[in-house]
């Protein structure tokens, strides 16, 4: 079995940081009756203990941002038209919102 890696603690620390304020004043309306509140508070605790995880998945590890800087895509690299030829497609031209789409 691996141990986590130093990124899977960093998005932890981040998470816990952002969320362990939430997590105690939840706690805190809860002993005092406010439950709504309370509830309100850890629902939102638990989406930012776990935001740092999802938004490194949506954009991808250093691995990819590396890939991306120097502008190696990988496998995409080539596109094929119709008749099976490969033609070289030019992506200076196109904006890192549309690169993120064509991963």
């Amino acid at each position: 079995m691996n141990s986590p890696g130093i990124l899977w603690m960093v998005q932890t620390a981040a998470g816990l940081s952002m969320a362990g304020p939430m997590f105690v004043v939840g706690f805190e309306f809860l002993r005092g009756g406010r439950t709504v509140a309370g509830v309100g508070f850890f629902a939102l605790g638990v989406v930012a203990l776990y935001f740092p995880t999802y938004l490194l998945n949506r954009i991808g590890g250093p691995r990819a941002w590396i890939r991306r800087r120097l502008g190696r895509s990988g496998s995409d690299a080539d596109d094929t038209d119709e008749e099976g030829a490969t033609t070289e497609v030019d992506r200076s031209e196109s904006s890192p919102l549309d690169r993120l789409r064509r991963r």
